[in-house]
């Protein structure tokens, strides 16, 4: 949708309503959503998508638009390839970010193949590790599923995991999940 020409930003720098509007309907991203999902601001998932889209280097800011960079123009007919660059810059961030290394177990628990909830596995390996909450005291899941919150978001939007959708049900690896996740880890870092 960005295309050759880019999408002009709203003054607030945020992605036009229509835009967004097609991105949740188009990528199925509305299942469940109350409201218009008309303003990226207020709605996170096509916030995040964009910005986890920058982060991948698939697009950029340009003169207040947002433009495909130029490996995401060279990409736009080269799934493979396009999944290759997901891989190489998957988790984003600084090596020695909370968030990095917990992206990294995640992606590990889940080329491993674990059919347990992760959370709690890269709270322990974090701990492991000499990561502690602020009072010393040890990390929680819920410390750890923030953590991953940037890595497993895009995991989950790529379809590397399932569940059968009734409730609160446990996400599980898919097979394509488990294949992405040991890519990922064998390009980190590139």
């Amino acid at each position: 949708r960005v295309g050759a020409e880019g999408i002009k930003l709203t003054g607030a720098g945020h992605l036009p309503p229509a835009d967004v509007q097609a991105a949740m309907t188009e990528l199925q991203l509305d299942e469940g959503w109350i409201g218009k999902a008309n303003r990226e601001a207020m709605t996170p998932p096509v916030l995040h998508l964009r910005e986890s889209a920058m982060k991948l280097g698939l697009l950029h800011r340009y003169h207040g638009s947002l433009m495909l960079t130029p490996r995401a123009r060279r990409l736009r007919g080269d799934p493979v390839g396009l999944w290759w660059q997901l891989a190489e810059r998957m988790p984003f961030g600084p090596a020695d970010s909370i968030e990095t290394q917990a992206g990294l177990m995640l992606l590990a628990v889940i080329a491993a193949g674990v059919p347990d909830d992760p959370d709690p596995i890269v709270a322990r390996l974090l701990g492991a590790i000499g990561w502690v909450c602020a009072d010393d005291t040890r990390l929680t899941s819920t410390e750890a599923g923030i953590a991953v919150y940037n890595t497993a978001t895009v995991l989950r939007q790529m379809g590397a995991f399932s569940s059968s959708g009734r409730g609160f049900e446990r996400e599980r690896p898919t097979p394509d999940g488990i294949t992405f996740a040991r890519a990922t880890l064998q390009t980190w870092p590139a």
